[in-house]
């Protein structure tokens, strides 16, 4: 949400409790407020508003969950000395809460110990799992489903490995029996784990995962980017708990705090539970590391300069929402589960449409029921865009005939791929504000298929 008044009031507060921790400096003044700063400013705001509302709960499109106040409010007042988190000189308090938080994080995944850093986000916490992937399986292949994040293909062909993708089952979660046939004819080291797939929210079944390894060794990665924090629910189906309690097995996990964890982007954080795999990390910067003998965070980390406000936001956030199963943090993803199951059921009860899979976390998918793939995919931009009209803004996924065909809802078959519609239903204000999503969803409803 936007910042209030009070909050900004509060900012300023805590700015001159800042500027007071360095006495012995001679005072710098701040700039004046010019009429050119303030018709520069003036102007962004205007620029600002040429966006879609993505902090409002009638926004349900894209991944986008606004920043929680503190962490705003934490993340301004370290940018005021804006510190960099590649080593303790630029970075000193800043590396120390980034130390805490990902040891929080690494503690909410089942780890006492640990190797981790944070990152701009889950591409380059996915691409340093993957390189170190690489470098310990000697270049040996990379596995994962179909459905898993496109951005591991992608980092397969950067890293020069072999990608071999596993097709999914009816809901989207990796195929086991298939990937087996790959262990067994395919030279793989690594397999990737998603729990919380960003089409869908699937969550692959790592705890069968586990049991294959035994069978066919290989490095286990879990890219949770959007599903990890979802360890801490309370509300969830059987085999997903399943998989979340195998977390702690993985050997790398990709967690994304500025997704569920209320951060601005880009937070992202790698984990490792080996420790010696910083070895693989090392190099030499003579320039850089003098202030201390302990690690820097950059001597484990591919990223060089990063903004040590990220880590003062995180730390803020993780101080006002500990990460505990019986906490506030915990209680607000389980809203997030009970509006994504609401708005599922008021899709249920819609003769036009066909709900694609129960939602394992918070995103709800559902499909228009046509004679061809192209109608329903016409029908479903028709709806989209009737939604939009009336203030709802929903998202739009393509699947593979594949993963819809068992459903027998289209006749004729006149394109490979049909749209679906799709809900990201992670604010748990949804929770108070569904009956009136839903109330406008109706009248798109009716427009589009009538009453």
């Amino acid at each position: 949400m936007l910042l209030s008044t009070d909050q900004l009031t509060l900012l300023h507060q805590c700015r001159e409790i800042l500027a007071s921790g360095f006495p012995e400096f001679p005072i710098v003044p701040d700039d004046p407020v010019t009429l050119r700063m303030q018709q520069v400013l003036s102007e962004t705001a205007h620029r600002l508003r040429d966006n879609f509302p993505y902090h409002h709960p009638y926004y349900l499109g894209q991944m986008l969950r606004p920043p929680h106040p503190v962490a705003l409010l934490a993340y301004s007042l370290a940018m005021a000395i804006n510190p960099n988190n590649h080593a303790h000189d630029g970075g000193r308090a800043t590396s120390a809460m980034e130390l805490e938080v990902v040891s929080q994080l690494a503690q909410m995944c089942g780890w006492q110990t640990h190797l981790g850093h944070l990152c701009s986000g889950g591409t380059i916490a996915n691409f340093e799992a993957l390189w170190v992937a690489r470098e310990l399986t000697e270049g040996k292949g990379i596995a994962a489903s179909s459905q898993a994040h496109y951005t591991h293909e992608r980092l397969s062909r950067v890293l020069r490995v072999p990608f071999h993708a596993v097709r999914c089952d009816h809901a989207g979660r990796m195929d086991l029996a298939h990937l087996e046939k790959f262990l067994q004819e395919k030279v793989i080291g690594t397999v990737v784990a998603t729990l919380g797939t960003t089409g869908l929210g699937a969550t692959d079944p790592l705890d069968r995962l586990i049991i294959l390894r035994e069978k066919y060794p290989f490095r286990l990665h879990v890219d949770a980017a959007y599903g990890g924090y979802f360890r801490l629910s309370a509300d969830l189906p059987a085999t997903t708990v399943q998989a979340f309690q195998a977390l702690s097995a993985a050997d790398s996990i990709v967690i994304d705090p500025h997704k569920h964890g209320l951060q601005p982007y880009g937070c992202g954080c790698v984990l490792f539970r080996d420790r010696s795999v910083a070895a693989i990390y090392h190099h030499e910067s003579p320039y850089t590391y003098f202030t201390s003998d302990d690690l820097h965070l950059g001597q484990i980390s591919l990223e060089c300069s990063r903004a040590g406000a990220a880590a003062a936001a995180l730390w803020a956030t993780q101080q006002f929402f500990p990460l505990t199963a019986s906490g506030e943090f915990a209680r607000d993803l389980d809203r997030c589960r009970d509006a994504a199951q609401k708005l599922a059921n008021w899709v249920r009860g819609q003769p036009s449409f066909q709900l694609m899979t129960e939602p394992e976390l918070d995103l709800v998918v559902w499909m228009v029921n046509a004679r061809t793939s192209c109608e329903s995919s016409q029908l479903a931009q028709r709806f989209f865009d009737a939604c939009a009209a009336h203030l709802i803004h929903l998202a739009l996924v393509t699947l593979p005939r594949a993963q819809v065909e068992h459903l027998q809802k289209i006749q004729d078959w006149t394109s490979e791929t049909v749209t679906c519609l799709r809900a990201c239903v992670i604010k748990p204000e949804h929770q108070k504000w569904m009956p009136a999503i839903v109330g406008s969803m109706y009248l798109a409803y009716c427009e589009v298929f009538g009453p």
